[in-house]
């Protein structure tokens, strides 16, 4: 069973992702399941984890019902307020848990300030998380990551997925600060990491299969074959690459020697473990 771990749906006219704006050009059309499955049927995936663009309930209960609908979607990693009152957090959390297809949670931290997830009442929501054995999808960046580090030590437990590598500044190489942080990171055994979102999201961005070669090294290197999964990232890659082009740079920079159950393994078995998806 092959499963793309990171990919979006959305309608701009839901008029709740803030972001998705006409500015956006391409991106600001709908995606849905029925322009994804062609490229789910070519590349043998079976099932999607959809991830949320909003940060909004309204959006959530919007994948949810997509669910409902499309028997390719795996799971749905939602949002909630983590800065709401615990009483009402753990409320919200348990009426969206009630759907068998609520899979984890996202907060936006990228567009937050660095040490927000180190609030009290945000640290206090996520040891709900791990009261529940519940994931979350972190969307960190490299100014996330030493912030990251102190969020694991304060709230044993948490499990979490690093989105995107943590987006390291490919392009320009930065490789050794964030090599020494997400290397500090991966020693806590109940983090894994997305090997998606690697190309730029930036129209037409310019980008090198090579270039991502010490990077996809490192996260093999320092989270093992146990804790990596494949993500499309699809729509937002179409900004600067294809679905299949997404796939191949994967492919051209995973470590030689990989065995058949390595694969099995970053190609949806982890997926499957970390969201607890069952199959049929």
């Amino acid at each position: 069973m092959r499963v793309d771990a990171h990919q979006h749906y959305w309608k701009p006219e839901r008029a709740d992702y803030g972001w998705l704006t006409p500015a956006t050009g391409l991106l600001y059309a709908d995606y849905l399941p029925a322009h994804l499955k062609p490229y789910l049927r070519r590349f043998g995936i079976d099932k999607t984890i959809v991830v949320q663009a909003a940060p909004t309930v309204a959006e959530t209960e919007f994948m949810l019902r997509l669910a409902d609908e499309d028997e390719t979607i795996a799971g749905v990693v939602g949002w909630l307020d983590l800065e709401s009152e615990p009483d009402a957090f753990l409320a919200e959390f348990l009426r969206l848990k009630q759907h068998p297809r609520f899979v984890g949670i996202r907060p936006m931290i990228q567009n937050l300030p660095t040490e927000w997830i180190l609030q009290e009442q945000v640290l206090q929501n996520l040891r709900t998380l791990v009261k529940y054995d519940f994931p979350i999808d972190l969307q960190a960046r490299p100014r996330h990551l030493g912030v990251l580090i102190e969020l694991f030590e304060r709230v044993p437990g948490l499990r979490a997925v690093i989105d995107h590598l943590a987006k390291p500044e490919v392009t320009l190489q930065k490789l050794e600060s964030w090599r020494t942080e997400i290397t500090s990171l991966a020693r806590c055994e109940t983090v894994l990491c997305k090997l998606s979102g690697m190309v730029p999201e930036v129209l037409d961005g310019v980008w090198g299969v090579d270039d991502y070669l010490p990077y996809v090294e490192t996260i093999f290197e320092v989270f093992g074959t146990e804790r990596v999964m494949f993500g499309s990232d699809w729509p937002v890659c179409l900004l600067s690459a294809t679905y299949e082009d997404v796939w191949k740079l994967l492919e051209l920079n995973l470590p030689p020697g990989l065995t058949a159950r390595d694969r099995r393994l970053l190609y949806g078995e982890n997926a499957a473990r970390f969201y607890g998806i069952l199959f049929s």
